[in-house]
């Protein structure tokens, strides 16, 4: 028992074509899916050959170390890392600073 508004359903509107009709171009599909198809085609993105052979080149030259935004990033990153570690350094003695005072204070 659906409530609401009632959707018809494509099950008696579906034409299929045959593998002959496919081949020859002539098929009863809408036009619509041809453009879905070369938009895929045509998308960047969506392609994974040159997006991987793009990455393996990228990993050899950053081994090499010939990448010299990638250096500067390097020495940031392990400025952050280092920044970090100080300041968790830091809250831990504060930490046990505040509970030696309660420990004091319960005495």
């Amino acid at each position: 028992m659906g409530r609401g508004k009632f959707k018809s359903k494509p099950t008696g509107r579906r034409q299929f074509s045959t593998p002959e009709d496919m081949a020859a171009g002539t098929s009863s599909r809408p036009k619509t899916f041809r453009q879905k198809l070369s938009m895929k085609s045509q998308n960047r993105n969506l392609r994974k050959y040159p997006r991987m052979n793009l990455e393996k080149n990228l990993k050899e030259k950053l081994k090499l170390g010939k990448q010299p935004s990638f250096q500067g990033g390097k020495e940031r990153l392990a400025l952050i890392r280092q920044q970090r570690a100080e300041a968790a350094k830091k809250r831990e003695e504060e930490k046990a600073a505040k509970e030696q005072k309660k420990a004091e204070a319960r005495k």
